[in-house]
């Protein structure tokens, strides 16, 4: 199922297939994600939302089908030279330990040979509303949860890539915590004018942080809309069962 009106196109899926073992992961999948826009990957565990985001950055690959990024089929490039270009922010933030907080940041600048490493990565994390005074030189078991992510977002923004893909960033948050970063965030991609994907299982994140959610499913994609679409047109009964069940009928209204 390809999603309406998002032209010109960032990243597609065509006809995405992948298995592990017995488990068939993806089923037939096709999605496309125009430039400039974010797509909330929302459904149950196991529904595919993940395995789809990593094909992006081939940290999956498909046992059939195409995945394309800026038109290019990812399987003829390089998936490390891929991998420096899209900013990644994996479930768990993916800080590493051994490392301070600036140092971790400039990973990304550091492996493409930017001389300018330390500025840049100073700049992301005002960007994301750490003084890189005050924790520039922190270890990451020194920060709160809620900090960790956000010194994992700012390593992904650091070299400014035109591409994001997020899984669940903010899933382990408490609630409040959770609310500053998603407003963060909702804040530096209008700012910013990225393209991201992000997997998440809270529907109302997906509408509140989202021009897109597909709706995912066994595999397979039941839906694509705009959120207010989705709310107030549900193409399937599992997409109504879903919003129902995350009692989000007052978003109807939204426009």
């Amino acid at each position: 199922m390809t999603s309406p009106g998002l032209k010109p196109t960032a990243l597609q899926a065509e006809h995405v297939t992948k298995r592990f073992g017995p488990l068939l992961a993806l089923d037939d999948v096709s999605l496309s994600v125009g430039v400039g826009a974010c797509v909330a990957l929302v459904g149950e565990s196991g529904s595919g939302k993940t395995t789809l985001l990593r094909s992006f950055n081939r940290l999956v690959d498909p046992d059939a089908g195409t995945i394309r990024v800026d038109g290019v089929d990812v399987a003829t490039t390089d998936p490390v030279q891929l991998r420096r270009r899209i900013g990644y922010v994996p479930q768990d933030g993916g800080l590493l330990p051994h490392w301070r907080v600036l140092r971790n940041v400039e990973l990304v600048l550091r492996l493409i040979g930017d001389d300018r490493a330390t500025d840049r990565a100073r700049m992301a994390l005002t960007l994301v509303g750490l003084d890189p005074e005050t924790f520039g030189q922190r270890w990451p078991r020194e920060l709160s949860g809620g900090q960790r992510q956000r010194v994992a977002i700012a390593r992904a923004l650091a070299a400014e890539p035109s591409l994001v893909l997020l899984d669940e960033p903010f899933g382990a948050l408490d609630a409040i915590t959770r609310s500053e970063l998603q407003e963060s965030f909702a804040g530096l991609r209008d700012r910013l004018g990225m393209t991201c994907v992000l997997v998440t299982h809270d529907l109302h994140e997906a509408l509140l942080l989202a021009t897109h959610v597909a709706v995912m499913r066994h595999g397979r994609i039941e839906q694509v809309a705009p959120p207010a679409t989705l709310v107030a047109e549900p193409a399937t009964e599992y997409v109504r069962t879903l919003l129902q069940r995350a009692r989000v009928a007052q978003f109807a209204s939204v426009g």
